[in-house]
Formats: C-alpha cells, structure tokens, sequence
C-alpha cells in the first residue's frame, strides 16, 4: 500500500528500547501528514531520540477518541494520511484507536498495520508458561467484587490469561486471581524490554510471594487451568460449618471457604449458604 494513498497506518512503537522501532516504522510516520498520539509528550520524547522527523503531531487519547474520530476519518477522507501510535507497543490493546478504525473501515477507508513491539507476546514468549492458546484481558476492574465476577468468567476456559495491572493494584488483583482460578502457573513481567526487565516466575497460590514495590509497567500471565478436583457440594458445606465457627458475615464467611474450595466463587458459596 502506498504511503500517499488515504489511509491509517496503525503503528507499533518501542515497549522501552527505542532500537525496537522499526526501519518501516519510522518510514510511515514521517511520510504521515498527521501523527496521532496518545501522549504527544511521550511521542516526541521517542521521536527525537529516534530521529523521526513527524510533520504534524496530535493528541488522541481515551478521553477524547470519541469526539475526534468523525473529524479524523473526514480528514482522511479529504486525502490526508493518518499514523496512530500509543504509548508503547501495539495501538488498540488497552489504547485508544478502535473507534477510529472501526470508523474508518465503516467508511471504506484503507487501514494497514506496522507490526512491532507486543507487551503481550513479549511477557508470553518469555515466560515459560503455554503460549497457546491465550486470551488477552487488557486491564481487570479496581473492586475486588468486580474482579472476582471478572476472572469467574474465564474460570472454566482452557487458555493462558494474560492481562495489564498498575503496580498499587497488583497485589490485590492476583488475590482475586487465584481465589477464583485457583493454583495455576504465573508470571509477573515489568519493565519489558528495558535495563531493569525483570520475570517473577511463581504460582498463582504463592501470589502473596510476589514483591508488593514493583516499579514500571507490569504484564501478568496465568497458566491455564490445572487438573484441581473442585469440591462437591457437601464438601462446601462442611468447610462452610468450620468456617462459621469463627464468626463473622455470610459473605466473609464465603469468602474464607473460597480460599479453601479451589473452583468455587463466593456468590456460588453465598447461594448455597442461603439454600442450606
């Protein structure tokens, strides 16, 4: 595809190493009439260190894509070439840049990609834990509750989970990761591709193992689900009656039993609690 047809370029950049950007890369967003940007401040920084010379650079983030799409589509439209980058790595996976593409093909517009840098495939391929098949779940929700109906989702689906978490939430997430999914292998990846890259190699049972100061960008990934034989329902029970002799709740009780019934949820225990 020529550089001057109407179009948007999707446009891997650097995780952390600025030699990742690749020759093409660099070709298209300086050919580009317009840069798209998730932190124009960000881009510029890699710009420069990289020597791209962009000809015009814009800001285009989750808080804004929605307003700017219809605009940037007529742009192109008009015969103006679009090249949209993130922060780092692939565009789209937990960034902004769906709507515009979704958009822009809806109106028979051109889109192409430069593939490049991947956290995702970066933390699979490096971590030693079954590649394929994975499901990518970009960033959990902040509350424990939303969490654990989140991950409950994917209890029973054979994949290798990998997904995104800040730092101050980490800890807190994985939690809820294995009192919902149960033992399964797990990986901690932060700072991928950069001096201080790290691996943290574990289990998701020993989560509370994994350093709670972790700096930089983190990528987690789960194994798939181990043969673990989920207990029956008067087994539940029983763990149910222990559990109520400390006092407390229903749901803190539920809570206790989940930690001790491997493939069960605390609404799933609640409910039987309340037939019981």
């Amino acid at each position: 595809m020529p550089l001057t047809s109407p179009s948007l370029w999707v446009v891997a950049t650097p995780l952390g190493n600025p030699g990742d950007l690749s020759p093409r890369a660099c070709e298209v967003l300086q050919a580009a009439d317009i840069v798209l940007a998730e932190d124009t401040r960000r881009a510029g920084i890699l710009f420069k260190q990289t020597g791209v010379a962009v000809r015009k650079l814009a800001s285009f983030h989750d808080h804004n894509e929605e307003a700017k799409a219809r605009s940037f589509v007529d742009a192109m439209k008009e015969g103006t070439v679009l090249a949209l980058v993130s922060d780092a790595g692939m565009p789209l996976f937990s960034d902004p840049g769906y709507r515009l593409v979704r958009l822009a093909r809806q109106e028979g517009l051109s889109v192409s990609v430069v593939p490049g840098p991947s956290a995702p495939l970066t933390a699979l391929a490096a971590s030693g834990i079954a590649p394929q098949p994975f499901t990518f779940l970009g960033f959990p929700p902040r509350k424990r509750n939303d969490q654990e109906r989140f991950f409950a989702e994917f209890r029973t689906v054979r994949t290798t989970l990998v997904f995104f978490e800040r730092k101050n939430r980490l800890a807190e997430t994985l939690a809820a990761a294995h009192a919902v999914l149960g033992p399964r292998e797990l990986c901690v990846a932060r700072e991928l591709t950069k001096t201080h890259e790290e691996f943290i190699l574990t289990r998701l049972e020993n989560h509370a193992d994994v350093p709670q100061d972790l700096l930089g960008e983190i990528t987690v990934v789960i194994g798939p689900p181990e043969q673990v034989e989920r207990p029956g329902e008067e087994d539940v029970l029983t763990l149910v009656e222990e559990e109520s002799a400390s006092g407390g709740k229903p749901r803190d009780i539920a809570r206790r039993v989940r930690e001790r019934a491997p493939g069960w949820s605390v609404d799933e225990i609640y409910g039987l609690m309340r037939r019981g």
